[in-house]
C-alpha cells in the first residue's frame, strides 16, 4: 500500500515536472519571438495561470506564423514571373514621388509590380455586382478563377453554381477556391455537384471541426474572380443573398470593383499562388496574361498578404498611407480594431491639422469585435477625428482614399485579423481621377446615410457600457 501511494506520487511529480518543463519552455519560446509586448505579456499570463487550457488555447490562436512558407520562393517566382514581362515603357509608369516608397514596400515584400492602364468600375450594392459577375462569366472562352471567402447554398450561391456548370460544360476551365470555415454551412452535395459537372474546386485549409472553429485564425479572406484573364473582380462581396435582400437591420452596403486590362494580371497570379498551396498544381501560360490594351491612364498594385512570411505587407502599407496624407484621409470598415501603431498614427494626422475621417456601422453583424471597435473612439475623438455611424443597415465596406492622390481597396477590414491572421488581397490605385470617384461615394454616404458622433455626447456615455466596451478591447487581436 505504502509502495503504491510512492508511485503514485512519484509519477504525479514526474508529470508536473515534465508539464511545468514544457510550459516554460513554452514561454521561452513566445518571448524569442519578439513580439509585441502587450501580445507577448498576456500569453505569459494565460500559459502560467491557465494550465492545460492556456496550452490549448497557444496552440489554437497563439503561434506566429511569420516565418513559415506555404509556398517555395522558386514557384514563387515562377508564377509571379509574367507580370514583370512585357512591360511598358517605364515614364508611363511613374506615381508621384511621394508615394514612390509604398511602391518600393510592395515591390520588395511581394514583388507587386506596377500595372498601367486598367479600367475599374465600382458597384456599391450585390444586385449590380452579380448581374455583372453572372454576364461576365458567360462572356468567358477559356477560363474562370473564382475564389470567395464565403460561397453560399442560396438563391445567389445557385445562379453563380449553375452559371459555371454551364460554362464547364461549354469546355470552359472553371476552377473555384472557397474558405472551408467561411462556408462551413454550406452542404457538401452542393460543392459535389459541382466537381461532378467538371468543375475543380477546393477548400482553403480545412478543418476537421468547421462548427467549433469558426473564428479560427488564418482564413482566406480573399474575393477573387479572373475571367480569361482579361477581367477580374475585387472587393468585399462574398456570394451570399445578404449582399441582395439584406439583414435583419437593413442592407449590406458594400462596395465591389471591376478591373479590365493589365491590372486583372494582379488578380490572376494572386490566385494562382493559393491555386497552387491548395491543389499542388502548377498552372501557367501566355494564355492566362494575355496582352491588355490601354484602357485608361491609372497605375495600380495588387497587393496581397497573410499569417506567413517575414512582413505584414498590407498594415506596412496602410501604415504608410495615413502617416503620408497631406489633406485628407478617409476610411471605411466594418470593424475598427486598428494595430497600435495605425492607433497612433490616426490621432497624430488628426492633431497634426489632417481631415481624417472614420465611418463604421452603428450596428454589427459581430456583437463583440463591434463593442471592442467602439473602445477606440474615445481618443479617436479627441485627438479631432471625426467619426460617423453608418444607420441604414450594415457597413460592409472597405475604402481607404486620401488627398485627391491614392486609394486603397479591397478585401482587408482595418482589424487585427485582417492584418495579421486573414489571407487578404487589396489594391492600390494611384490615379487622381479614382481617388476623386471614392472620395464622392464615401462623402455620398456619409450625407445620406450617416450621423457624426458628437465628441461631447460620446465621452458621457454611461461608465458600464465604456467598461464592456474596453473589457473586449482585450481580446481585439482574436475577435
Amino acid at each position: 500500500m505504502f509502495m503504491n501511494i510512492q508511485i503514485s506520487t512519484i509519477v504525479g511529480l514526474t508529470l508536473f515536472a515534465l508539464y511545468s518543463i514544457s510550459i516554460m519552455s513554452l514561454i521561452i519560446v513566445v518571448m524569442l519571438e519578439n513580439r509585441n509586448p502587450l501580445k507577448t505579456i498576456p500569453w505569459v499570463i494565460v500559459l502560467l495561470f491557465l494550465p492545460g487550457i492556456g496550452l490549448v488555447f497557444y496552440f489554437v490562436f497563439g503561434q506566429d506564423n511569420r516565418r513559415q512558407r506555404i509556398i517555395s520562393r522558386r514557384t514563387y517566382k515562377r508564377i509571379m514571373r509574367p507580370l514583370h514581362t512585357n512591360h511598358l515603357v517605364q515614364d508611363q509608369c511613374v506615381v508621384e514621388p511621394a508615394y514612390q516608397p509604398l511602391v518600393n514596400l510592395l515591390n520588395r515584400n511581394h514583388r507587386n509590380p506596377l500595372l498601367y492602364g486598367s479600367e475599374l468600375s465600382y458597384y456599391t450594392n450585390g444586385r449590380d455586382k452579380f448581374e455583372a459577375l453572372l454576364e461576365e462569366i458567360g462572356r468567358a472562352r477559356h477560363h474562370v478563377h473564382l475564389q470567395y471567402y464565403i460561397f453560399g447554398d442560396d438563391e445567389i450561391g445557385q445562379r453563380v453554381r449553375a452559371a459555371l456548370i454551364r460554362k464547364a460544360e461549354e469546355g470552359v476551365k472553371i476552377r473555384v477556391i472557397y474558405d472551408d470555415v467561411g462556408s462551413w454551412n454550406v452542404r457538401k452535395k452542393f460543392f459535389r455537384g459541382m466537381r461532378q459537372a467538371g468543375i475543380e474546386i477546393y477548400p482553403f485549409l480545412r478543418v476537421a471541426f468547421p462548427v467549433l472553429t469558426s473564428k479560427v485564425n488564418y482564413r482566406n479572406h480573399r474575393k477573387i474572380v479572373v475571367i480569361d484573364g482579361k477581367v477580374g473582380f475585387m472587393g468585399g462581396m462574398n456570394i451570399a443573398d445578404r449582399y441582395l435582400h439584406g439583414s435583419t437591420f437593413g442592407t449590406w452596403r458594400d462596395t465591389h470593383f471591376k478591373l479590365v486590362g493589365k491590372g486583372v494580371h494582379g488578380l490572376q497570379s494572386a490566385f494562382l499562388i493559393d491555386w497552387y498551396v491548395i491543389s499542388k498544381q502548377l498552372v501557367k501560360g501566355k494564355e492566362y496574361y494575355p496582352s491588355e490594351k490601354i484602357y485608361s491612364n491609372n497605375i495600380l498594385q495588387i497587393a496581397t498578404s497573410g499569417p506567413t512570411g517575414q512582413w505584414r505587407t498590407l498594415v506596412q502599407a496602410i501604415l504608410f498611407c495615413v502617416l503620408n496624407a497631406k489633406k485628407y484621409l478617409y476610411i471605411q470598415t466594418p470593424y475598427f480594431l486598428p494595430t497600435e501603431d495605425l492607433n497612433q498614427a490616426l490621432q497624430m494626422m488628426a492633431l497634426g491639422g489632417v481631415d481624417v475621417r472614420l465611418m463604421i456601422p452603428e450596428r454589427s453583424d459581430t456583437r463583440t469585435a463591434h463593442m471592442a471597435s467602439l473602445s477606440f473612439l474615445d481618443d479617436m475623438v479627441r485627438a479631432g477625428v471625426k467619426v460617423y455611424f453608418y444607420r441604414s443597415g450594415f457597413l460592409h465596406s472597405k475604402l481607404l482614399v486620401t488627398d485627391d492622390a491614392l486609394s486603397c481597396i479591397g478585401s482587408a477590414n482595418f482589424d487585427f485579423r485582417s492584418f495579421e491572421h486573414n489571407f487578404e488581397v487589396n489594391a492600390f490605385v494611384y490615379q487622381q481621377a479614382f481617388a476623386r470617384q471614392m472620395k464622392a461615394m464615401f462623402m455620398d454616404d456619409l450625407a445620406n446615410h450617416c450621423d457624426q458622433l458628437s465628441p461631447a455626447r460620446w465621452l458621457r456615455r454611461p461608465l458600464p457600457k465604456r467598461l464592456a466596451e474596453s473589457f473586449m478591447r482585450l481580446f481585439s487581436p482574436l475577435l
